[in-house]
């Protein structure tokens, strides 16, 4: 189980989380919405340990996330909105930074980089490649340890409707083997991907049950 428990973070006399508390179960998507600024992604990267909350614990499996690096980094991976590749280099290079050169070569034929597509342009530079490619292969690269749970932020937006079925049907195949994630999203295809929802307002993190009522949603962000 997966535990995130009273997470505050202020900065200077701005508070963006106010004792931020849910659960997600082993196979369980949850989506995190709100306005823009409200503090998802802050969320995110507290959990994806790149900044330190004020007070609070996450938890996988009774294990602190929080004070344990090495196994967080085993356990949680991270794709944020920018695309932290290296444009000069192919998409094999890149992967070669996360992945040892026999374990790339199975992943490619029959693995995670394979369901993702990833071998379409494995030789393809970075620079030259659609959006759709950079974000696809930036899961790869997080995929790399076979984490517990993922921390998505917007995976989807702006790719076109082939590039999103393509990265949703690897949601699904990651969350029928178990796997956990925890989506910042504005896309309705990804909320109505989601188990469970959550909106941040105020700092507040409250439960929503999204029922294809946008008006409603957009009201309460």
């Amino acid at each position: 189980m997966i535990e995130i428990k009273n997470i505050h973070k202020s900065y200077g006399k701005q508070q963006v989380l106010r004792g931020v508390d849910f659960v997600v179960e082993p196979g369980q998507i949850v989506g995190i919405l709100g306005a823009n600024g409200s503090g998802k992604s802050t969320l995110l990267t507290i959990l994806a340990g790149l900044q330190k909350c004020d007070a609070g614990f996450f938890n996988i499996d009774g294990k602190d996330m929080l004070k344990n690096t090495k196994l967080k980094n085993q356990l949680v991976a991270y794709v944020p909105q920018e695309m932290p590749l290296i444009t000069e280099l192919t998409a094999w290079d890149n992967l070669r930074m996360w992945y040892s050169s026999d374990r790339l070569k199975k992943e490619l034929s029959s693995g995670v980089l394979k369901l993702l597509g990833v071998d379409q342009f494995i030789k393809t530079p970075v620079h030259q490649m659609s959006g759709g490619m950079k974000k696809r292969l930036c899961l790869g690269c997080a995929m790399n340890t076979n984490p517990k749970l993922m921390l998505l932020d917007e995976p989807t937006a702006s790719l076109d409707l082939e590039c999103k079925e393509k990265i949703y049907d690897y949601f699904e195949r990651y969350k029928d083997q178990g796997g956990s994630m925890i989506i910042a999203t504005h896309e309705v295809q990804e909320i109505e991907l989601c188990d469970k929802c959550y909106i941040i307002k105020d700092g507040v993190l409250v439960d929503y049950k999204y029922d294809g009522d946008i008006p409603h949603l957009i009201g309460r962000l």
